[in-house]
Parts: C-alpha cells; sequence; structure tokens
C-alpha cells in the first residue's frame, strides 16, 4: 500500500464520467478497477489524499501514467476563456475529471463496442468478454484503509492472442450485435502486428488517426475516443450525442477546439459529465 497526495482528482467523477468501463464505485470512499491485468482498489483518506492497494513500483510504472499524474489540471482550467460561461461552470462541475490513459487494445475493442450502446451495455459485454477469455485475478485481502472488493475474483481483459481464440459465435454471444465483426478484424490486425501500440504510439496525431479510421468499422468518433484515452492525446475532441447537443445548444453548432489545442480533450470531458450529470433547473 501506499499513500499519495493528488490534486485535482475525484475519484467517483472519475468513475462516472464515461472514460472506462471497468472503474466501479464501492462506496463514497472507495473505487475498485481492473486494468492492464491488476486489481486496483483506491481509498481517499483525507482531502487531496488518496490510499493505493499497490506497490510504490508498480504505481510509479502503471498509475501514474494511467491517472495523468504529472499534468497540471488547474493550469488547464484556468486556460478556459473567462468568457464562455458554460464550459466554466462545466469546469468547476468536473472538477476533479482527469483522463485516464489506458490499455490500447483494450480501449479499441471497448470503443468499438460503444457504438450506439449505453454505458451500463458497454459494461456488461467487456465483462463477458473477459471473463470467457481473460486471465482469473483473485480479489486481494485487504486491510484498513481498503474494504472489501465488490467480487471474489475478476477477470483481465485479454491480450489480443487470448480473444482471437474466442469462437466468433460465443464473441457474438456477450451482446457486442453488429460490431462482432469489427472486434475480430481489429483483434487479428493486433495480433498479425499490422497494428502495434507501441509503434502507434509513435505516430503524428494525423497519422494516428488516419490509421486507427482505416479500421474496419471505427469512424471519426470511436478514433477520437481511442487517441484521447489510450493515447493521451488531450487535443482530441471526440463528439457523441452528448457533445453534439452542447454544440447546438450553447455554441451556435460548433464548439471552437483552436483556444485548446492541447486540452480540448479535457474540455470534452468537463462538458460531457457535466451535461449528463447536472442539476434540473
Amino acid at each position: 500500500m501506499i499513500t499519495v497526495k493528488i490534486p485535482f482528482l475525484d475519484l467517483l467523477k472519475v468513475a462516472d464520467s464515461g472514460q472506462a468501463f471497468r472503474f466501479k464505485v464501492i462506496d463514497d470512499k472507495h473505487v475498485e478497477l481492473v486494468a492492464f491485468g491488476k486489481y486496483l482498489q483506491i481509498a481517499k483518506t483525507a482531502e487531496d489524499t488518496f490510499a493505493f492497494s499497490c506497490t510504490q513500483k508498480e504505481f510509479e510504472d502503471i498509475w501514474t501514467a494511467y491517472f495523468d499524474l504529472e499534468r497540471d489540471y488547474n493550469e488547464i482550467v484556468n486556460s478556459i476563456d473567462k468568457n464562455d460561461k458554460y464550459l466554466l461552470d462545466a469546469s468547476d462541475f468536473g472538477s476533479g475529471i482527469r483522463i485516464l490513459k489506458q490499455d490500447v487494445f483494450e480501449t479499441t475493442i471497448s470503443y468499438i463496442i460503444s457504438q450506439r450502446r449505453s454505458i451500463p451495455s458497454i459494461t456488461t459485454s467487456v465483462e463477458r468478454i473477459s471473463k470467457l477469455c481473460g486471465k482469473k485475478i483473485k480479489a486481494p485481502k485487504l486491510t484498513e484503509p481498503f474494504i472489501k472488493p465488490l467480487c471474489d475474483e475478476y477477470y483481465a481483459f485479454p491480450t489480443p492472442q487470448e480473444l482471437s481464440n474466442l469462437a466468433f459465435e460465443e464473441l457474438e454471444n456477450t451482446g457486442v450485435g453488429y460490431r462482432a465483426p469489427y472486434i475480430a478484424r481489429a483483434t487479428e490486425e493486433f495480433c498479425s502486428g499490422k497494428l502495434d501500440p507501441v509503434s502507434l504510439s509513435e505516430l503524428t496525431d494525423e497519422d494516428l488517426y488516419k490509421a486507427l479510421t482505416a479500421m474496419y468499422g471505427v469512424g471519426t468518433k470511436v478514433a477520437n475516443c481511442i487517441m484521447l484515452f489510450a493515447f493521451a492525446r488531450t487535443g482530441r475532441f471526440p463528439v457523441d450525442v452528448w457533445i453534439k447537443r452542447i454544440e447546438d445548444t450553447y455554441y451556435n453548432g460548433h464548439f471552437d477546439c483552436s483556444p485548446y489545442p492541447d486540452s480540448a480533450g479535457i474540455m470534452q470531458q468537463f462538458m460531457f459529465y457535466y451535461e449528463r450529470r447536472k442539476p434540473e433547473i
């Protein structure tokens, strides 16, 4: 266990931000997640202070990048145009949301599944796929400040090779519907090396976007989500039905990302969370 002081981190908001589908709230001070083949529980122990159920090395090797802890989010919030009341309100309401840098293959498959689906249904399919062919992770025995995990066992998201061994009919039965062929093709391309996470990470934004949209079944919105949530390309601005509604209602049909070349995706998360969760007037 390690304890860390982290400004600008609200675990409950991150869990509810729609970025990741295996990040769950246990209670108002504890969350758990499965990522990179690991189970992690986080406990909020004081203001801006969190205990992580991992070693110092694992924290530095995995979770520092995962939670984007080297970025100054307060500086980003301070860069918002003071005349943009909606975005100022959204950033205040969404204070504590950070962009998660997730596994490339898991994020790609998850966002292929996400097309025209609700977050609960995406989560269900991702969990089913993991249980069918991912490695089993036994829930750890934790002591204070942690609490009992929600389950006795968990499953890592499968590697491309593990997922390729899943029969197509079984994949279809996970609830992915018409997206099953897209998932199968993507898995094949990751297995063959045509899609290589390291090589993709070295591409410019433009070339990475081209590589992702060249995939079978991947369009603009999914490509931008993968870029934002797996490659930390925080200048990307995915537009879904929520963001389109915001643009039409508050920005005359188009949000100008040019003032935020390196943080438009962070602004998008504030807007997305605010529009879904703001109190009814």
